[in-house]
């Protein structure tokens, strides 16, 4: 039976996606760019921005990798406990 998903989990997934896209590009960028201050400050605000969203998904649905984002699996290991890949 396949698990039940709110549009939060979209809705979160799609933040997340995002914020990791204008990551990379940001980081394409300052690589050929490294002293421009304005793309650091969007690199360094993009950064904190995913972070606080994959907590918030983690506190919720589970670590998005096997080490998550706080690098700690707490009192159990909850990497098998959220959906599949196929199921999203």
């Amino acid at each position: 039976m396949a698990k039940q998903i709110d549009d939060e989990y979209y809705q979160l997934m799609r933040q997340i996606q995002a914020a990791d896209f204008v990551l990379v590009e940001l980081t394409l960028y300052l690589d050929t760019h490294p002293d421009d201050e304005a793309a650091l400050q969007q690199f360094r605000q993009y950064s904190d921005y995913s972070r606080q969203v994959k907590q918030v998904f983690e506190q919720k649905y589970g670590p998005l990798l096997q080490f998550g984002v706080s690098n700690n699996p707490g009192p159990n290991w909850d990497w098998g406990k959220g959906p599949w890949p196929w199921q999203v």
